[in-house]
């Protein structure tokens, strides 16, 4: 599997699936037209093109092209890569009919088609490497030795969502992501220490050597 250091932006949740089964990357996904109204999604958004950079990868038909439209116009030129797919007629499996322009969309191009686009995209390939020079990455036993995962751990991680500035529909696991792309592990407890709220917990000792 490649490893893709740029965060990939597709429309929906089986075209995330799609993909990462053929990439090790952060995908986030625009909800279809929600990009439009969610304003914490572009928020973010813009925080992670600044840290790494973003690959916009939408279907080939006009509703694909709306939302690229839209992602170039709020995110900066420089901070965006553009990744297209080909136009192939056909019916994803888990569809009745083809869509309204009888084109596959991300969720049903090939392997082989997916990594194409991206490398025409310009996007960096990191196989191989191992964890960033920032030091250990951030794990999900951090998480939950603060109290941000696990069983009664929405409302803490709520919270802590809304000091950073993250959106309050990220998931544990897209947390996770979501942190080591914005923090270094140090930072990041660094920044926890900071946090004022009632149930607020010592952050956990870097076990590693």
């Amino acid at each position: 599997m490649r490893r893709v250091r740029e965060v990939i932006v597709v429309e929906g949740r089986y075209d995330k699936n799609a993909l990462s089964q053929v990439v090790d990357a952060t995908i986030l996904e625009t909800r279809g037209f929600g990009i439009f109204r969610d304003q914490e999604l572009s928020a973010l958004l813009r925080r992670l093109a600044a840290e790494r950079g973003i690959i916009v990868l939408t279907d080939s038909d006009g509703a694909g092209f709306v939302i690229r439209s839209r992602l170039r116009g709020m995110l900066p030129k420089e901070q965006v890569k553009q990744a297209y797919i080909p136009d192939i007629y056909g019916k994803e499996r888990r569809k009745r009919a083809p869509g309204r322009e009888g084109k596959l969309g991300v969720e049903g191009m090939p392997p082989a088609v997916l990594i194409a686009a991206l490398q025409r995209a310009g996007a960096t390939f990191e196989d191989g490497e191992g964890a960033p020079a920032g030091g250990a990455p951030i794990t999900k036993a951090d998480l939950l030795e603060l109290r941000l995962i696990g069983p009664g751990s929405a409302q803490r991680r709520q919270v802590l969502l809304r000091r950073l500035d993250l959106p309050s529909r990220l998931t544990a696991n897209a947390l996770l992501e979501v942190l080591n792309i914005l923090y270094t592990r140090e930072r990041f407890l660094q920044e926890y220490q900071l946090w004022d709220g009632e149930s607020a917990v010592e952050p956990p000792q870097n076990k590693t050597s």
